[in-house]
């Protein structure tokens, strides 16, 4: 049977007690009873249980003509453990108690380390918690309960109130209020009615409603979430490089010193050979840079765990490398720093003609400023006519045959084929300035109408750019629509700079351009149509929708549509970075400055430190690295929910 670290470490414990005893009991001249064979016989044992792993894994990497931080371990267990078998049988002073808590104390490392492995995917584990058991699902017009595995795609779901949700669908009737606190970390319910999305595991609050199932096991929002932390943690950040670099000099080097720290003592200075071999010991075990491997993944899985649970999603660690050297964010327009839901605000010219023409050519499109007028339309209730021939044109509208003649509708691009009066002009002008977008509604080869579409920042939107500013980001808005209307918006949040005109293909060379010009550039878009910008940018925010979390194209994902997602995550992502680099600091000076103590250097000021205590100030080190990465979860980070 294969024991726990925690096995191992309190069997060691337990067996050590004896020899702990005896320590403390030297000062008094007293000493135990038979103590060499019970030392022996319990250092032999823990040596078997505990140090066996260590061995076994020195061993491995020596038959590779390598070494790693086991080899530390290894080198200095044996050492003092067999030549205690040598002195025992010669009549000499015995270190079994040197091997033993050594290798007590570097499992109490490890133990601390696992234990903050299993705290930092605590959060995850919560989540899977979560989620229901069972469903309510519609079956022969009745509803019956059915295990959650056997809910499938298309299932009706009835849920009351205080239930949960039981997966991803959309609300076909019925309205509510939702918390959706544990996967989006946002405090406050949202009120749901018949269209709008629910997520699985989220809770429903005081109203009764059914909805359709789009999404069931592993496709949930909540299945994705702990699939991508769970990769982003055990994924591999690209300073780590550095660290195995510093381990693969590191440990060779340390054997060296630790040869040239006998030689000295044994040859130069005429220390014994018990005192020699001690202070070798001592800097093989001090020395040994388990702390230096435990710095970034412990600090990467704290970070990543911690913002999940505010609803920002990082994919893996070499974002959190980029994002510290972001010095301009960059935003799409629609989605993005406005709601998305823009509405038809103004009409120009005959408005059922113009509004009739207009809603039968874009209700075969999807974009947001169709559906704008087509919901115009139907709640006029106007009839809308059958068309033909329609067809897109780029970055331009659209087109189709309507009662025998060629119908548009689409930008100011237009205008290039298609002549307008200047009355016309003039009222495009006046609706642009006051910051709402203009299509163009042309019939045969002139523009009949004007209608204008308005959609407004979100509410969060302004705050976020000015806390983005205050970090000394540069701001931009990169959005296809005219410059009077994105100039319009820019002033409104305090944009610093506004691109505008620039079709979906470009936005990816825009990106380029900035780069050019010695920017590092961070692109926050919607993650579908903006994916060429997002793989673009040296880090890609792509604003989730709750729906195909897994497949965006940014490096990190903002579960919620609120703007102020991207101030927490470029916090929490340079704040994770930066206690990966506190850790490498830490645990080098650590090393740096034990390696001369425990060589003898400062034993003329009475500075010396035996291998138990080299043990114990190893394993300190480790758990001080594991400290500081926990901490991460005390920081402040601007715009987080109480209940994050």
């Amino acid at each position: 049977m294969k024991l726990s670290n925690i096995q191992r470490f309190w069997i060691s414990f337990i067996l050590a007690i004896p020899m702990l005893i005896q320590m403390f009991a030297m000062p008094f001249h007293w000493m135990m009873p038979g103590y060499n064979w019970i030392a022996f016989i319990t250092t032999t044992i823990i040596m078997a249980i505990s140090a066996a792993p260590y061995w076994s894994s020195a061993w491995a990497a020596f038959k590779k003509h390598s070494a790693n931080m086991n080899t530390l371990v290894a080198v200095g267990t044996a050492v003092a453990y067999f030549y205690s078998i040598f002195a025992m049988f010669t009549g000499r002073e015995v270190y079994f108690e040197s091997a033993a808590f050594v290798t007590v104390f570097v499992l109490l490392g490890d133990v601390m380390e696992e234990k903050m492995h299993n705290n930092a995917s605590n959060a995850l584990a919560k989540l899977i918690d979560l989620q229901a058991k069972d469903a309510e699902v519609e079956r022969d017009s009745q509803f019956v309960k059915i295990p959650l595995d056997q809910v499938k795609v298309g299932d009706i779901i009835r849920v009351k109130p205080g239930e949960k949700v039981p997966v991803d669908g959309e609300i076909i009737t019925g309205s509510t209020t939702i918390d959706e606190s544990m996967v989006t970390g946002e405090s406050m319910p949202v009120t749901k009615k018949k269209g709008d999305n629910v997520v699985g595991s989220t809770i429903n609050t005081n109203g009764t409603f059914t909805f359709k199932a789009t999404k069931v096991g592993k496709d949930t929002m909540l299945s994705q979430i702990v699939d991508l932390v769970k990769k982003a943690q055990t994924s591999h950040a690209p300073i780590q490089n550095l660290t195995d670099k510093i381990s693969n000099i590191f440990v060779p080097a340390v054997l060296i010193i630790t040869i040239i720290t006998f030689v000295i003592w044994y040859v130069f200075l005429g220390a014994t050979l018990v005192n020699a071999m001690l202070f070798a010991v001592s800097v093989v075990v001090i020395a040994c840079p388990c702390a230096l491997g435990l710095a970034t993944p412990t600090a990467l899985m704290v970070g990543t765990a911690r913002s999940a649970k505010m609803g920002v999603l990082i994919k893996n660690g070499e974002v959190l490398e980029e994002v510290s050297d972001i010095d301009t964010v960059v935003f799409d327009k629609t989605g993005t720093i406005t709601v998305g839901k823009p509405q038809v605000t103004d009409l120009v010219g005959d408005q059922n003609k113009v509004l009739t023409i207009a809603a039968s050519l874009e209700e075969n499109s999807e974009h947001p400023l169709a559906t704008a007028v087509v919901k115009k339309a139907k709640d006029a209730k106007i009839a809308l006519a059958q068309v033909k021939n329609f067809a897109a044109i780029e970055g331009k509208g659209v087109r189709a045959t309507y009662d025998g003649q060629t119908a548009f509708v689409g930008s100011d691009k237009l205008l290039e084929d298609i002549s307008i009066s200047q009355e016309m002009k003039d009222q495009a002008i006046k609706l642009q300035k006051e910051a709402k977008t203009v299509v163009y509604v042309g019939l045969g080869d002139q523009i009949i109408g004007l209608i204008a579409i308005q959609d407004v920042p979100k509410a969060s939107s302004q705050a976020a750019i000015a806390e983005l500013k205050k970090r000394g980001l540069k701001t931009i808005m990169l959005t296809g629509d005219n410059q009077n209307v994105a100039e319009a918006i820019g002033k409104e949040v305090g944009i610093d700079q506004v691109i505008a005109g620039v079709l979906p293909t470009e936005k990816a060379a825009e990106i380029k351009k900035l780069q050019d010009a010695g920017r590092t550039v961070a692109f926050v878009g919607d993650g579908i149509n903006d994916a060429p910008a997002l793989s673009t940018a040296e880090v890609g925010i792509a604003m989730g929708s709750g729906t195909d979390i897994a497949i965006e194209s940014g490096g990190i994902v903002l579960v919620q549509n609120d703007l102020m997602g991207v101030v927490r995550a470029l916090d929490i992502s340079k704040k994770t970075f930066n206690r990966i680099k506190l850790n490498l600091f830490w645990a080098l000076i650590y090393n740096t400055i034990g390696i001369p103590i425990a060589a003898g250097l400062f034993m003329g000021l009475g500075l010396t430190l035996s291998p138990e205590l080299a043990g114990l100030a190893m394993a300190f080190s480790s758990v001080s690295v594991v400290t500081s990465s926990l901490l991460l979860n005390k920081t402040k980070i601007a715009g987080e929910s109480a209940k994050a």
